[in-house]
């Protein structure tokens, strides 16, 4: 395959599961945000930090509040992390490797552009915006079902599923990370009513809500949640899980290759980093040191799986 053609399915799903990521964290923004009603500002300025985008925004608006975050991760077509800018990046990489697609599969990528273009028209009123949430992210999930059910299981299945989960961890991580971070008030509400809601909400916003229930029953708790987003392997939006299936997507790519891809290192010292820690160890230690170095790798493994496969000739 060219590695043009691999790098326009890779960041077609990535562009696609980023346009997702954004609505689950408007939607920890906006849940969070009901539950300090007087400090909502803090909630939505945790959001842009944790999407890193508070240079640009601060570049167009004067305040942080809700309206302003919501427009500005929704529609700004001038930020380039916004969820039409994901959407159009989505289908513009579709356009260029067409003939890779199934006809399912464009047909669902270029219905996504087209609901969300409208969508996103004008902006949402409030009373609105858990709905537009749920639309952006059912026509993305529309798009995965057309790659699950039509694509041949080979390179370009695999490249496109590289390119999900790459993303798909960077998410989890930083979500983990606003609350435990950003998004507790001070320390001296560690363990009470609003710590444990907040943490709850980080379930909700990653539909990890049932799943956990079902294997932690209810006590639910922030060590609990952790480990669950951590280590879980049956989570599939767990760090562990998306390491599990970028591993994989890799080492279906690397069979017949005479030589080993410096991004299979990078993998194994990825994984390394997580796998056979305890999540006590992690949490004495730190966890937002723990993410942020976990981002770090995330991002050099995304890279890296670029230069090796040559995306760019």
């Amino acid at each position: 395959m060219l590695g043009k053609t691999a790098g326009g399915l890779y960041w077609m799903f990535r562009y696609l599961e980023r346009s997702e990521n954004l609505t689950r964290m408007i939607d920890v923004g906006l849940r969070m945000a009901l539950t300090r009603p007087d400090n909502a500002q803090d909630e939505w300025a945790s959001v842009i930090d944790s999407a890193g985008v508070r240079e640009g925004y601060e570049q167009v608006h004067d305040r942080v509040d809700a309206a302003g975050v919501v427009d500005y991760l929704l529609r700004d077509r001038d930020n380039a992390s916004s969820v039409m800018s994901a959407i159009v990046g989505a289908r513009t990489n579709a356009r260029m490797v067409r003939t890779a697609l199934t006809r399912e599969v464009w047909e669902a990528t270029n219905e996504c552009w087209l609901q969300l273009k409208e969508l996103l028209a004008t902006p949402v009123a409030p009373r609105e915006l858990p709905e537009a949430l749920g639309m952006i992210r059912k026509q993305s999930a529309l798009v995965r079902a057309a790659l699950h059910g039509t694509m041949l299981r080979n390179e370009t299945y695999n490249f496109s599923r590289i390119g999900t989960f790459v993303e798909r961890a960077d998410n989890t991580a930083r979500i983990l990370d606003v609350k435990y971070y950003v998004l507790l008030p001070t320390a001296s509400q560690v363990g009470s009513s609003l710590d444990n809601v907040q943490w709850e909400t980080i379930l909700r916003s990653v539909s990890g809500h049932r799943s956990y229930r079902t294997s932690h029953g209810f006590d639910i708790t922030p060590r609990g949640i952790t480990e669950f987003l951590l280590f879980d392997r049956q989570m599939p939006r767990s760090l562990a899980f998306c390491y599990g299936k970028i591993g994989e997507n890799l080492a279906y790519l690397e069979k017949g290759r005479p030589e080993r891809l410096p991004s299979h290192d990078i993998l194994d010292m990825c994984k390394q980093g997580f796998e056979g820690q305890s999540v006590d160890a992690i949490l004495e230690r730190g966890l937002h040191e723990f993410l942020g170095e976990f981002k770090r790798n995330n991002s050099t493994l995304g890279s890296q799986i670029e230069q090796d496969y040559r995306f760019h000739r």
